[in-house]
């Protein structure tokens, strides 16, 4: 195993068992480790975005505002923290003059505060399995999409943007979030409303994970960030989860008042 694989494998290792704890644990912890990535990313959004080193700074001052009022101890998932969080948006654009960098704070506290809003559904071990679902929908993803593009090749999906994906890549991150959902609905109570809709989910971290793509490509660069060895930057670990996990909180809250 070259020394480039060992690295990769072994930060890989470490993120699973972070995300993992963070899962089983919920409430504070859980919030704490999205509160970190969600300010590392703010940074990442800002570098792509072009922004001036005190801007950068800026944006990740404003946009741990609203995470900070997330955590369970404060306000939490509420219409208060929803309040600061456009706040935060519009303190950004008017101080920096970028709608672009101001965006990155929907980017980073929509999905934070949807995987909150999911793991702290009653009782405790279906918010796990609801912000399990969310997470692992979009690992099962890559997955099903790395093999089926590499194994079926053919038309590319957005070859201006990402020339490595490919239609075939899409069916098969669609179909591997089918089967994870059908597995959680037959095996851990998944509801099954939510199991069909893992396809729509694995659609949305496609997207996302070409909108993250886009961003690199107009600022030239092959990774979001260098924080991560062997995986680039935090974005780069989670530009599926942050468009996939507000649907997942979407479609839950209708599954609930329908």
């Amino acid at each position: 195993m070259s020394s480039e694989l060992r690295t990769r494998t072994i930060v890989g290792i470490l993120l699973v068992f972070l995300a993992s704890a963070g899962l089983y644990f919920g409430g504070f912890f859980f919030w704490l480790l999205l509160v970190i990535a969600g300010v590392l990313m703010q940074g990442e959004w800002a570098d792509l975005a072009g922004a001036t080193p005190e801007h950068r700074r800026l944006s990740m001052f404003a946009v741990s505002v609203p995470l900070a009022l997330l955590c369970p101890l404060a306000a939490g998932v509420s219409w208060t923290a929803f309040t600061l969080m456009v706040a935060a948006f519009f303190f950004v654009a008017l101080i920096t003059r970028s709608l672009r960098l101001a965006m990155g704070v929907f980017y980073v506290c929509v999905p934070v505060m949807a995987l909150i809003f999911l793991r702290q559904q009653e009782p405790d071990n279906f918010g796990l399995l609801l912000a399990f679902w969310a997470l692992a929908l979009v690992w099962a993803t890559d997955i099903g999409a790395y093999f089926s593009g590499r194994a079926i090749g053919g038309p590319k999906l957005a070859p201006r943007v990402s020339p490595s994906k490919t239609w075939a890549g899409l069916g098969g991150g669609v179909l591997a979030a089918l089967v994870l959902g059908f597995v959680l609905h037959r095996f851990a109570g998944l509801p099954i409303q939510l199991a069909a809709a893992s396809g729509l989910l694995a659609v949305a971290a496609q997207l996302g994970d070409l909108l993250e793509s886009a961003m690199k490509r107009r600022a030239g660069v092959k990774d979001s960030g260098s924080l991560l060895p062997g995986h680039g930057g935090v974005m780069d670990r989670l530009d599926g989860v942050a468009t996939a996990a507000p649907l997942a909180a979407l479609l839950y809250l209708f599954l609930v008042f329908s």
